[in-house]
């Protein structure tokens, strides 16, 4: 496939997006690159079109291989205030989250091409779930990996629950999913929450250099080993499912505006300790 016809790929497939950028680092290998000022934090734009873009990709011949990173020094910042007041606020706006953050998830497994993720920076949120959920995860020693749902008031729903006891054991899930504590790219490597870690000035060379790979390969054999190893993820379906209610149920309740309050005023969280459950 030439320039030409990449090019005109591009604008044509990919030019509803205005949160993410598309470019070609090596032929057939489509880098996908979430850009949301400073941080990428996920508003209510990226978060739908990180749902979206897995089926362009699916459908698209001209992609054998997919990179996913961040603009600048982050990765994504997860999502912004204001979209999870409205969450908080508005049943419409709630419902549509729940469908986008299932599509996020769903999409990501079903996508038959490869994915590759680029990690470096804060990731958190959204953007985290498609770079955990990734075919092969490469983050920098010092990409800061949070799951922050608890110490934000809600359940840990968005990836969570399906993927990382697959991917660090039981005991290593609940103890970041509980208490949110920061993970370092390098830690994360050797714990195994991503496939491998390098120096920062090392990053895109090798997601372009594991992709390129990856578009090189038998495609047909690539793809079918990635449908049968996802179904470990299919059969985490029913707690994905449970984990997601229960995020959005949470935000029907008291603590994530606490949660929200104290992050935006910068101050410790003062949850309410008795509860019904």
């Amino acid at each position: 496939m030439n320039d030409e016809t990449l090019a005109a790929g591009l604008e044509n497939r990919y030019a509803k997006y205005a949160r993410l950028q598309f470019d070609w680092p090596q032929p057939r290998v489509l880098r996908v690159t979430m850009s949301n000022g400073k941080m990428n934090s996920a508003d209510e734009k990226m978060h739908g079109e990180l749902g979206m873009v897995w089926r362009d990709i699916d459908s698209d011949p001209g992609v054998s291989a997919v990179i996913l990173t961040g603009a600048g020094k982050a990765f994504s910042a997860g999502g912004d205030f204001a979209m999870m007041e409205r969450i908080i606020d508005d049943h419409d706006t709630r419902i549509r989250n729940w469908k986008e953050a299932r599509d996020i998830v769903y999409n990501v497994i079903n996508c038959s091409k490869p994915i590759v993720s680029a990690i470096r920076g804060p990731a958190v949120g959204a953007g985290l779930a498609c770079g955990l959920l990734a075919d092969v995860s490469i983050a920098t020693k010092t990409a800061r990996i949070i799951d922050g749902h608890t110490k934000l008031g809600l359940a840990a729903g968005d990836h969570a629950a399906m993927v990382w006891p697959l991917l660090c054991g039981m005991a290593k899930a609940k103890y970041y999913l509980l208490l949110c504590d920061e993970l370092l790219g390098e830690e994360a490597e050797r714990i195994g929450v991503v496939s491998m870690c390098c120096e920062d000035d090392e990053l895109d060379a090798k997601a372009i250099e594991v992709a390129g790979r990856l578009a090189a390969g038998p495609p047909s054999a690539i793809r079918w080993t990635k449908y049968a190893l996802n179904n470990w993820l299919r059969q985490a379906g029913p707690t994905f499912d449970a984990s997601l209610a229960l995020e959005f149920m949470g935000f029907t309740g008291p603590e994530v505006k606490e949660g929200l309050a104290a992050l935006v005023e910068k101050r410790p969280p003062a949850f309410q300790l008795d509860c019904p459950l």
